[in-house]
């Protein structure tokens, strides 16, 4: 009974240290694992973190080698300008660094200024300085990092496949597919930037592997060459084709010619005629002349000084035009009439007493432009024989749009003058003329007739004295300058630098709103001044009518249009 006691409280005491023991064995097991996990990821992270100084030191290290390595300065970026320099292989977050230290500098030298300024004006002027700080720096730097990378993948042997030249090549076609046809930072994506980092590691090691300066400034410089030929040739083809495009008739045109032809050859004769004959010679209405062989051109000019006028009834429209265009404009003038106004119209070729002589100038005349050395071109300088029962009249040409009454014009006093002009000799104006830019003054007769200094004047818009005009005959006088020009090379192509010459002394200038010129070649011309103008000019080879036309200015013309017309629609005119 005593060994059975004993044995059952042995068994009990080993049941009771088996319960207690258990649970403490786990325990330091579980912590013993625990611990070592965590000496594990700290030990890890120390090593990160030890690779992570080793590397900034690396590019402290790189960065200071780089910067003693100065590039070549190129022309990348600025029109005009030959100071863009190719940015060093510093990395993007280096340059960060640099450009805030400037900017801190420049914000501390400038406190004392800001101070004594309005705070507003603090303001917007620290917004704009920003913005000019930011504006498209990483686009044009990642253009410039292409440029250098595709240098240095010249510097390589011919057919190397190097480690480091496919890594060239790579960063090349990631940074370009990055880039696309981003314009504006604003555009970049987040892989755009990894991407310029990404190159700039590997222009880092190019600047080691590649560090003679002298291979990069002629590699630079023959591309330098090439790209200024290919501009060259370029703005020779567009100058070309411009140049084809303003001599050139659109399909459009033409098409609309032809159908109005048509129409016109369908009527009967008696149909044919225009209205209101009795007023072509009275000379107490308004006259204009317009000389043309474009349907459409003529129709704007006649459209907006009609409804500009405030008295159309007195207003009389002389249209002179070739033989095979006449039909057409009468044709488009009688399904068109211009509300209360009269028009005439006449072929040029109905001018028997027009001397044999012009024509035979003109084909003396070697080399000129179809467009000045037409007929029609020089028809101006017979006003007075065309129109002899008239005592003055406005000449307009087919490419002006009319935005103001021009009737006043003719209660202006030109001082007993034959013409009255807007004058174009402000320097610094796109409409600026000189004499001496037309017309050859080492000529001894030029430079003892003439005064290179002489303020020069515009066709497009003028009045014409006729009577003061045949009392002078300055008709006679252009005669002989067009047969002295075809004698000696005294002139440039057109009717401008003849005019200057037969009416030297004879203009007067006009106020400049009357007239405002270069809407047909320069594109700067400013809304204020277009909306004062009382006629607007594109003279040059950028015709509203034209695909050419600078668009911005085509509304001016295209609202005396009517696009809605039939034939304008048949013929795919809008």
């Amino acid at each position: 009974m005593r060994r059975f006691r004993r044995c059952t409280r042995i068994s009990i005491l080993s049941l009771l240290a088996i319960s207690v023991l258990t649970p403490i064995f786990l325990l330091s097991f579980r912590l013993k694992n625990l611990n070592s996990d965590v000496s594990r990821d700290f030990v890890e992270d120390l090593s990160i973190l030890k690779h992570r100084i080793e590397a900034q030191a690396n590019s402290a290290v790189k960065l200071e080698e780089v910067v003693g390595l100065k590039e070549p300065t190129l022309v990348v970026y600025r029109d005009g300008e030959h100071s863009s320099t190719v940015s060093s292989g510093t990395t993007y977050g280096g340059e960060e660094k640099n450009q805030q230290n400037l900017s801190e500098q420049k914000v501390s030298s400038s406190r004392e200024k800001e101070k004594s300024r309005p705070k507003g004006v603090q303001q917007s002027q620290g917004v704009q300085a920003h913005s000019r700080r930011s504006l498209d720096e990483k686009v044009k730097e990642m253009k410039d990092q292409v440029i250098r990378a595709k240098v240095y993948l010249s510097f390589a042997p011919p057919g190397s496949n190097s480690h480091f030249v496919k890594e060239l090549k790579l960063r090349i076609k990631e940074l370009e597919r990055a880039m696309g046809d981003v314009t504006k930072d604003s555009r970049l994506s987040r892989r755009a930037t990894q991407k310029m980092k990404a190159m700039d590691s590997t222009l880092l090691k190019a600047s080691r592997m590649y560090p003679d300066c002298s291979a990069m400034v002629k590699t630079l410089r023959a591309m330098m060459y090439n790209a200024e030929e290919q501009l060259r040739s370029q703005r020779h083809q567009t100058s070309f084709l411009v140049q084809l495009a303003a001599r050139t008739a659109p399909k459009g045109l033409h098409c609309l010619s032809m159908r109005l032809t048509t129409e016109y050859f369908a009527l009967q004769p008696e149909e044919r005629e225009l209205p209101n004959q009795h007023k072509f010679q009275n000379p107490d209405f308004y006259h204009f002349a317009v000389f043309s062989d474009n349907v459409l051109a003529c129709s704007v000019v006649v459209n907006s000084t009609v409804s500009t006028a405030k008295d159309p009834e007195r207003i009389v429209f002389r249209i002179v035009t070739d033989s095979v265009n006449l039909p057409a404009m009468t044709m488009w003038f009688l399904m068109n009439p211009p509300g209360k106004a009269t028009i005439q119209i006449q072929s040029i070729d109905s001018f028997e007493w027009l001397p044999t002589k012009y024509n035979e100038d003109m084909k003396k005349q070697k080399g000129l432009d179809p467009r000045y050395a037409s007929a029609l071109n020089h028809l101006r300088f017979y006003l007075p024989d065309i129109f002899h029962s008239l005592d003055k009249i406005v000449f307009l040409d087919h490419d002006v749009v009319v935005q103001k009454d021009l009737t006043r014009l003719w209660d202006i006093n030109i001082k007993g003058k034959v013409n009255g002009a807007v004058e174009t000799c402000r320097e610094g104006e796109p409409s600026f003329r000189r004499m001496d830019m037309f017309i050859n003054f080492t000529d001894p007769l030029v430079a003892n007739g003439f005064n290179a200094n002489t303020c020069t004047w515009a066709f497009g818009m003028n009045i014409f004295d006729l009577q003061e005009w045949r009392k002078r005959n300055l008709t006679a006088r252009y005669h002989d300058y067009l047969e002295l020009g075809s004698k000696r090379q005294l002139l440039k192509a057109g009717s401008l630098p003849i005019g200057w010459m037969t009416f030297y002394k004879h203009t007067h200038p006009l106020d400049r709103q009357w007239h405002l010129l270069g809407l047909g070649h320069d594109s700067g011309v400013a809304q204020a001044e277009i909306e004062q103008a009382a006629v607007i000019h594109y003279d040059g080879v950028m015709k509203p009518w034209l695909d050419i036309g600078i668009q911005k200015y085509k509304p001016s013309w295209t609202k005396h249009v009517s696009y809605e017309h039939p034939y304008l629609q048949q013929c795919n005119l809008h």
